[in-house]
C-alpha cells in the first residue's frame, strides 16, 4: 500500500471558494479512483489561501486483474456474425468457450486484463480531476490557454515518495512546495504527507482550516479577556478570515473616540464588511472602542505597525460614515418620500413610492381595531423605505431599516413607529428574530404580503430552484409572523386586498408613464387561491423543520380552504396527539380497512357507496351501535371543531374505537343478501365521512 500526495499551489484563492474547491477535488479524485478499480483507506482534502491539498492513503501498487466475459453468437451462426464477434474481442475461435444457455450453445469470449501499475494510472486521474474543478470564476494567465481560479505556480504530486507525471498548462509536477509568502517563501522538499504537513508548519503554514480557525478564536479570546472585553460571535466572518491567512496572528486595535457617537451598527458593519475586523463588547454589553484584526504574518515590533496601519484605514472608513451620519440628519426622513418615485421597484409594479403607498394601506387594515396602532402602522409604512435615499444606506445597503429607525428617532417620531421601520424587513431567515410589537408586525406583514401579491399578480412566481425575488423567504416570513404572534389573520381576505391594490397601482403607474398595464390572465380569486397553495407548501417546509410529521400536515391540508394558520396548526397538533394514542392507532387502522374494502367493492361493482345507510336494513346489533356512534361522534366532532376545540373533537373520534372493533369482529360486510351488503358498504362510507370532517385519514401513514 502507498500514499498519494497532491498539492496545487497558486496565487490567493478567494476565501469563499476554498472549502468547496477542496471538497470538489476530493470528490473528483475519488470518482477517478473508483472508475479505475482502485481502493483506498483514507482520503482528506485541505485548503489554505494559496493551496489545495489532497492525501489518499492505502492505495494498492497496481489495479486488480479482471476477467471480461462477452457473450457471442450461437454456435452455427452465419460466418459474418462470427467474424464481427471475433474482431471485437481480438480472439480466435479456438480461444472462445462454448456454453449452454437455455438449451442452446453460444460462444463466450473470456478476456483477461492485467491490472496496470497504479503509478501509471494516477496521472490520468489527477489530470482529469484538475481540469474538471468547477470554479465559480476562473482566469487565464501568461501565454497559456487553460483556466484556473488564480495563476497556478506549482504542482506537488507524489505517489510512494516518487514524483508523478502530472502537469497543468506549463506547470509540471515536482517534489517540493513553498511555505508562507513572507515568513518562509523558499521551496521545501517533501517525501510524504506527514513530512509535508510538519514542514509547512515549520514554514509558518497551518494546513488544516480547523486548526487556523481554532488558533484565531483562542488568540482573540485571550486578548479580549486580558482587556476585560467580550468577543462578539461571528461564524461567517470567522470562516472568511480563516480563508485569508495561513499563519494567523491576532492583534487588537482602537477606534477613535470621535466615532463612538455614530450608531454601533454602522461601526460594526464597516469593520466587518470592509475591514474583516471582529467586534468587541464592554462588560455592560455596549460596543467597545476596540477591535480585533487577524494578520497573516508575525512582526518584529509586536504588531504595532500592523495595528497602526489598520487603525488609519478604519479611521478613513469611519470618517466617511460619520459624514453621512451628520449629513443625513440635516433632512427629515419624511421629507425624503418624494425621492422614492425615482427608484423602480419592478418594471411591472411601479416605483418604491407605489409600493410604499400599497404597504401603507395594507398596514392600516392589518392593524385596524386600535386607533393608535393603526395610525402608527400607517405612518411607519409611509417612512419605512425613506432611508433608501440616504447617504448612509447608499454606502452601506446592509443598514436599510436600521438607519431608518435612527433617523426617525432623531425626528422625534414615536419609538414604536421607529422600531417598526427597523423591523419591517424581519424575519429575513430562520435564525432572524421575529417582530412581536403590534406596529412592527403590521408593517412587516404588509411589506411581505404586498411583495407576494404583486409578483403573483404579474405572474412572476418562483419556478423550480429559481426564486430571484426571494418569494419563498417572504412567505416563510409571513408564516412566522402569524404563527409566532398567534395572529388570527384570514389570508385569503388580505391576499385579495393586496392583489387589488397592485391592480390599482399598476393602472395608476401606467397612466403616469403612458404605457399600457400588463394584461392579467387570472381573476383575483384564482391568484389568491394559487398563492394560498404556495403558502401551504411553505408551511409544510416550516413545520417539517419544527419536527412535525409531514403526513399529519398533509391530512389537515387535504381538507382545503383553510387560510387561518393558527387554527390549522391547532388542528395538526390535536391530530398528532390522537395518532400518538392507542385509540388513534386503532381508529386509523379501522379507517384504512374500511377504505380498502370500499375501494375494492366499488371498483368491482362500478358504483359508489357514498351515502347514508338505512337502519331498517341492519341485521346485527353491532351495525346499530356503530351507526349511532358515528352519528354522535360526527355531530359532536363538527360542533367542537367549529368551536376550535380540536383536542376535544379528536377525543370524540376516539370514542369510535370500541364500536369499530366490535363491528369488524362480528359483521361480514359482503353478506349474501344484496341489499344488506350494499347497506353495510354505505355504513363503511360513513366512517370515512365522519373522520374526514376532522382530517383526511387516508394521508396518514400507518
Amino acid at each position: 500500500m502507498a500514499e498519494l500526495l497532491l498539492e496545487l499551489f497558486s496565487e490567493e484563492i478567494p476565501a469563499r471558494m476554498q472549502a468547496k474547491a477542496a471538497d470538489d477535488l476530493k470528490r473528483l479524485v475519488e470518482d477517478g479512483l473508483k472508475a479505475a478499480g482502485l481502493t483506498w483507506t483514507k482520503c482528506e482534502a485541505f485548503a489554505t489561501p494559496r493551496r489545495l491539498a489532497l492525501v489518499v492513503d492505502g492505495l494498492p501498487e497496481k489495479q486488480p486483474d479482471i476477467n471480461d466475459e462477452r457473450k457471442g453468437p450461437q454456435v452455427g451462426a452465419p460466418e459474418q456474425a462470427m467474424k464481427g464477434f471475433l474482431s471485437s474481442t481480438g480472439l480466435t475461435l479456438d480461444q472462445c468457450e462454448q456454453r449452454d444457455v437455455k438449451g442452446k450453445l453460444f460462444y463466450f469470449a473470456v478476456i483477461q486484463k492485467k491490472g496496470a501499475a497504479t503509478v501509471d494510472v494516477l496521472p490520468g486521474i489527477l489530470d482529469a480531476a484538475i481540469n474538471a474543478l468547477p470554479w465559480p470564476k476562473s482566469m487565464k494567465w501568461g501565454a497559456g490557454e487553460k483556466r484556473w481560479v488564480r495563476p497556478l505556480h506549482n504542482i506537488l504530486a507524489l505517489f510512494g515518495g516518487d514524483v508523478l507525471a502530472v502537469s497543468y498548462e506549463h506547470v509540471k509536477a515536482t517534489a517540493h512546495t513553498f511555505g508562507h509568502r513572507f515568513l518562509s517563501p523558499g521551496p521545501i522538499a517533501v517525501t510524504h504527507f506527514a513530512d509535508y504537513r510538519a514542514k509547512l508548519a515549520a514554514a509558518h503554514v497551518l494546513l488544516c482550516p480547523s486548526e487556523r480557525r481554532a488558533e484565531i478564536v483562542s488568540q482573540a479570546e485571550k486578548l479580549a479577556e486580558k482587556a476585560g472585553l467580550t468577543l462578539r460571535p461571528d461564524e461567517g466572518l470567522l470562516q472568511e478570515v480563516t480563508g485569508l491567512v495561513e499563519w494567523p496572528t491576532v492583534l487588537m486595535g482602537s477606534i477613535d473616540a470621535e466615532f463612538m457617537a455614530v450608531p454601533p451598527e454602522v461601526l460594526t458593519t464597516t469593520m466587518r464588511i470592509n475591514q474583516k475586523y471582529f467586534t468587541l463588547f464592554n462588560a455592560d454589553g455596549t460596543l467597545s472602542p476596540k477591535f480585533i484584526v487577524v494578520a497573516n504574518q508575525q512582526a518584529s515590533d509586536g504588531g504595532k505597525a500592523i495595528v497602526g496601519g489598520n487603525e488609519r484605514v478604519l479611521r478613513a472608513r469611519l470618517s466617511d460614515a460619520k459624514f453621512f451620519w451628520d449629513q443625513d440628519r440635516k433632512t427629515t426622513l419624511a421629507s425624503r418620500t418624494p425621492a422614492l418615485k425615482d427608484i423602480v421597484f419592478h418594471a411591472k409594479l411601479g416605483t418604491v413610492e407605489d409600493k410604499v403607498s400599497r404597504i401603507e394601506k395594507l398596514a392600516r387594515r392589518l392593524a385596524s381595531g386600535d386607533f393608535t396602532t393603526e395610525e402608527y402602522a400607517a405612518r411607519a409604512a409611509k417612512l419605512c423605505k425613506c432611508d433608501l435615499v440616504t447617504g448612509m444606506v447608499g454606502e452601506f445597503p446592509e443598514l436599510q431599516g436600521v438607519m431608518g429607525r435612527y433617523y426617525a428617532l432623531h425626528d422625534d417620531e414615536p419609538e414604536a413607529l421607529a422600531n417598526a421601520i427597523a423591523e419591517h424587513y424581519s424575519p429575513v431567515g430562520p435564525s432572524d428574530a421575529c417582530p412581536t410589537a403590534p406596529v412592527s408586525v403590521a408593517v412587516a406583514l404588509a411589506d411581505k404580503l404586498d411583495t407576494l401579491a404583486g409578483f403573483w399578480y404579474i405572474d412572476e412566481k418562483p419556478t423550480g430552484s429559481k426564486d430571484p425575488f426571494a418569494l419563498r423567504r417572504a412567505a416563510l416570513g409571513v408564516i412566522r409572523l402569524i404563527v409566532e404572534n398567534q395572529l388570527r389573520t384570514p389570508l385569503l381576505k388580505f391576499f385579495g386586498e393586496a392583489i387589488e391594490l397592485c391592480r390599482v397601482s399598476t393602472v395608476s403607474s401606467a397612466g403616469r408613464t403612458g404605457k399600457l398595464p400588463q394584461p392579467i390572465l387570472f381573476t383575483h380569486e384564482q391568484i389568491a387561491d394559487d398563492l394560498l397553495t404556495f403558502f401551504a407548501d411553505r408551511l409544510k417546509v416550516h413545520l417539517k423543520g419544527e419536527g412535525v410529521r409531514h403526513d399529519l400536515i398533509d391530512a389537515v391540508f387535504a381538507l382545503g380552504g383553510e387560510d387561518d394558520l393558527v387554527r390549522l396548526l391547532a388542528r395538526v397538533d390535536a391530530l398528532g396527539a390522537l395518532m400518538g394514542s392507542e385509540d388513534g392507532v386503532n381508529l386509523l387502522a379501522a379507517h384504512k380497512r374500511a377504505a380498502n374494502i370500499l375501494r375494492i367493492e366499488e371498483k368491482k361493482d362500478g358504483v359508489s357507496y357514498a351515502g347514508v345507510p338505512d337502519p331498517e336494513l341492519f341485521v346485527q346489533d353491532e351495525e346499530h351501535k356503530l351507526f349511532a356512534a358515528l352519528a354522535n361522534a360526527g355531530a359532536l366532532g363538527q360542533k367542537l371543531a367549529g368551536e376550535e376545540k380540536f383536542e376535544d373533537a379528536m377525543a370524540a373520534l376516539a370514542t369510535l374505537r370500541g364500536p369499530l372493533d366490535a363491528f369488524f369482529d362480528a359483521v361480514m360486510v359482503n353478506a349474501d343478501e344484496k341489499n344488506v351488503r350494499e347497506n353495510r358498504l354505505k355504513l363503511l362510507s360513513q366512517i370515512l365521512t365522519v373522520t374526514g370532517e376532522i382530517a383526511d385519514f387516508s394521508k396518514i401513514e400507518g
